[in-house]
């Protein structure tokens, strides 16, 4: 799986596709992780959650992994271009499935990643993220989703049809379909804080963690 060939495109065509409705997932929680001190990124894409996460966590130690080293280098890029500083940021160019953590991080975040993957792969890259996250740490997800019912599911299962046939054509993507990674992310200890829809339940923005305190919601 790689990216490569529509890092130049990606902007316009998630523009066109979406407008600014996947950033507004991206950054829905990010509040919530202003405080951490080494985050952990997978499958940023060009950077623009990592501009707007630099911005409110300036300090903090980040790690963006992406298998497209073309993606990694236009994030890069994008931070230089707003004079927003790349150091204590790492960029590795790397596959999920066999890169492996040598730190813990209090922080991860996989926006619009995890549906990328077999259920089987799914629940191996969750566990080795898990393995490498604090007993306090954050996670965050924005994804796609499909609604249990009505019009709306119609509409999330043609979208999601098409997006897998495009994305499976043009990257090699190994899933065929979405895997919710709920019951991964239970296993390895987190509890589900907060979820926000939008677009009529096609996409979806989760704050996990698995601090004690809090109510959950699943």
């Amino acid at each position: 799986m790689s990216f490569d060939a529509l890092a130049p495109h990606y902007r316009w065509m998630e523009w066109i596709l979406a407008g600014n409705k996947l950033q507004r997932c991206r950054v829905r929680f990010l509040d919530r992780i202003q405080s951490a001190e080494r985050i952990l990124i997978l499958g940023e894409g060009n950077g623009r959650f990592l501009l707007q996460c630099r911005r409110v966590n300036p300090e903090a130690s980040i790690t963006c992994i992406d298998a497209s080293a073309r993606m990694l280098a236009a994030a890069r890029k994008r931070l230089q271009k707003n004079g927003v500083p790349v150091e204590s940021i790492d960029f590795i160019a790397a596959d999920a499935l066999i890169w492996k953590p040598t730190k813990t991080y209090d922080a991860i975040v996989t926006h619009f990643f995890l549906d990328c993957f077999r259920p089987d792969q799914l629940e191996e890259i969750i566990a080795t993220l898990s393995s490498a996250a604090t007993p306090d740490a954050d996670w965050l997800v924005a994804d796609f989703q499909a609604p249990q019912e009505g019009w709306q599911r119609q509409r999330a299962r043609l979208i999601l049809w098409s997006m897998y046939a495009f994305f499976r054509f043009a990257t090699r993507l190994p899933a065929r379909r979405l895997t919710a990674p709920d019951d991964f992310l239970k296993r390895n200890g987190f509890r589900l804080q907060e979820r926000f829809a939008a677009e009529w339940g096609l996409l979806h923005s989760d704050w996990w963690t698995r601090r004690a305190a809090g109510t959950t919601i699943a």
